[in-house]
């Protein structure tokens, strides 16, 4: 019997007021996010956490003053540790941990209570199903440091992306289904299939996400099976000047007002609620839905603990194997044209990962 230690990782956010502006120091002095070398990024960093902390602290206080991601993880790492230790052909131990990129638990803290486990074998599983630089590598990258300093010397298998895997979409499907019902009228309906924005100029660079998020939106359509759907995917949580991913879902939802659609609101690239779904998708789209005279606006909830995302998780898992980088389906899944793609590149995440 094998002892495996599965680290769900995502984001974080702030457990407190007091926490926004540092949460936002770690986010905007991220490598992999402002590109800038140091001491430009760290200066940055300060500069634009000092300037949008009061913004950012007024955003959680419309949901309690806290971000609720760790608690939302939380959920679906007991969820997860419950499907793996009901599958009855596996006697293999599982134990689930949780690390955060930009506030605790941080990977070092994570990372420690894993060596402490002394499992046989790691899996680090991304709550990002699409493949991006700022998030799945950026995390991977900590890990691997993290994970030397520790001492922390087992077979890892780092699953880069899981875009079209049967559960995740299958969930979404599931939820999204049970809104277009509730509509009713679907002549009238326009389904927004909206996503985390990203930098264009990262995506030009080879990034993934933007394709990897169109093969999750296809895989969704495929299971709704409604050829006549109208549609479409569009981008959120824009920040700064530079130009971002197009369509922006806030455009999107100004031109369904004119054209007299109801609008049901797809979170596909985040699988747990905060201040991105709460916040701007719940409260502040939701207002602009009514002053563009959109007819109803309804948001589709993330899948969560949803049985079949967890399912989803749990047979990647088992199905990762490997030690080293892999996707949903062990190979590589980015489009040529992704040079970033991480199976292609090679990219390391510590732990014994090749």
């Amino acid at each position: 019997m094998a002892r495996i230690a599965v680290v769900l990782f995502n984001l974080g956010g702030p457990d407190g007021p007091e926490a926004v502006q540092p949460f936002l120091f770690n986010l905007f002095n991220d490598p992999f996010i402002m590109r800038q070398p140091n001491p430009i990024r760290w200066l940055l960093a300060k500069l634009i956490s000092s300037r949008r902390a009061p913004v950012a602290r007024e955003i959680y206080a419309q949901i309690g003053g806290r971000s609720p991601i760790f608690e939302e993880t939380q959920k679906q790492a007991d969820a997860l540790a419950a499907a793996l230790a009901a599958a009855p052909e596996d006697d293999d131990e599982f134990r689930v941990f949780i690390a955060m990129r930009y506030w605790k638990p941080f990977a070092e803290e994570c990372a420690a209570e894993v060596k402490s486990y002394d499992p046989d074998r790691i899996v680090l599983m991304p709550l990002y199903p699409q493949f991006s630089t700022t998030t799945t590598q950026s995390f991977l990258s900590v890990w691997g440091s993290v994970a030397q300093k520790t001492g922390l010397e087992k077979p890892t298998a780092s699953l880069c992306c899981y875009p079209e895997e049967i559960g995740f979409t299958g969930a979404v499907a599931a939820l999204t289904r049970t809104q277009i019902d509730a509509a009713g009228d679907v002549a009238s309906l326009r389904i927004l299939f909206s996503a985390h924005g990203l930098p264009k100029k990262f995506v030009a660079a080879g990034d993934p996400y933007q394709a990897q998020v169109e093969m999750t939106v296809a895989a969704i359509l495929e299971k709704l099976a409604m050829p006549d759907l109208d549609h479409i995917i569009c981008y959120q949580s824009r920040v700064g000047p530079i130009e971002w991913l197009r369509p922006y879902t806030d455009d999107e939802i100004r031109r369904a007002g004119r054209e007299g659609k109801s609008v049901i609101v797809v979170p596909v690239a985040f699988v747990s609620e905060h201040s991105e779904t709460l916040v701007e998708l719940d409260l502040e789209y939701e207002k602009l839905a009514r002053e563009s005279g959109v007819t109803s606006y309804h948001r589709v909830p993330t899948v969560g603990t949803h049985p079949e995302f967890i399912e989803g998780l749990a047979r990647l898992v088992h199905l990762a194997q490997f030690t080293g980088i892999g996707s949903s389906i062990g190979d590589r899944q980015c489009p040529g044209e992704c040079g970033a793609c991480p199976i292609e590149s090679g990219l390391k995440s510590g732990g014994g990962a090749a």
